[in-house]
């Protein structure tokens, strides 16, 4: 083994996280000194993601394969175009660009080129989004319907982009909703779900899910998100609380809706301050 972890050696869903957090960081304080730091590794880290999808000319589009998505039930050597993945890389890759841009370098074509002919979200007849492009049992089998739900992070954790379309998001949130394996899901699955749930204009769903009476959903008196006896402190479960709590708060770039995330039925009173859009 590479390392403690019989997985982490295969995720990538880890990886645009630095142009993800680069980007936050320009937006807090939008200032030539934060460019001049991070820019070369935010272009390290595009380059990687543009060498790693393969393109294939058969089909005129870009692929993601050979990795274990965020879905960590799902095989390495078979798994292709998973959704929080090909989200990402279209966020990621866009941000980039635009990293170029405020560096006063010119635009890379050839990752204009994948941004623009990256796979779109593969579904099923039902209009229900896969688990991925091959995974084409992904409501049949419990592997699939187990762990993260992660086709939710393509537009929660992330913004709405070309390659979904809503109603097939909304149809999947739904199903999941009713049908998910929620005994066997951690920590943050509950605010991912809170995320799509806000963004999809589910404020209802939104609150349940923070809110839903599961081992995984637990809070300790000493504010660790409790999973089981192995695993007292899950700061992932933590990290997204917050996170979830601020998007339905304060919304995203172009977010009209005031408090998106909470029900408007009159019976809200929310105060905050001092929280951003998110991307």
């Amino acid at each position: 083994m590479e390392a403690p972890s019989s997985v982490g050696s295969f995720l990538i869903w880890q990886q645009p996280h630095f142009i993800y957090l680069a980007e936050l960081l320009y937006r807090s304080n939008p200032d030539k000194e934060v460019i001049e730091k991070y820019n070369h590794l935010v272009q390290e880290t595009a380059k990687f993601m543009y060498s790693f999808a393969t393109y294939d000319e058969l089909g005129v589009r870009f692929v993601l394969k050979g990795a274990i998505p965020a879905q960590e039930t799902l095989n390495a050597s078979t798994t292709i175009n998973p959704p929080f993945e090909l989200s990402y890389w279209h966020f990621a890759m866009q941000i980039a660009q635009i990293w170029r841009e405020r560096a006063g370098e010119k635009r890379n074509l050839e990752w204009d080129e994948l941004i623009d002919k990256l796979s779109p979200l593969a579904y099923n007849e039902d209009g229900l989004y896969l688990a991925a492009e091959n995974a084409i049992d992904t409501y049949k089998d419990i592997r699939f319907t187990s762990d993260h739900m992660a086709v939710l992070g393509a537009v929660g954790i992330l913004p709405m982009n070309k390659l979904i379309r809503e109603d097939y998001m909304k149809n999947t949130l739904q199903w999941i909703w009713d049908n998910w394996n929620w005994g066997k899901t951690w920590g943050w699955d509950y605010p991912m779900t809170a995320m799509s749930a806000t963004r999809l204009g589910e404020p209802e769903k939104a609150v349940e899910a923070l809110l839903m009476n599961k081992r995984t959903n637990t809070y300790l008196p000493n504010g660790h998100n409790y999973q089981d006896p192995r695993l007292r402190i899950y700061l992932p479960g933590n990290g997204g609380l917050l996170t979830a709590i601020a998007l339905m708060c304060a919304g995203w770039d172009g977010c009209e809706v005031e408090n998106p995330g909470f029900p408007k039925d009159g019976k809200w009173n929310v105060m905050w301050e001092g929280l951003s859009p998110m991307p």
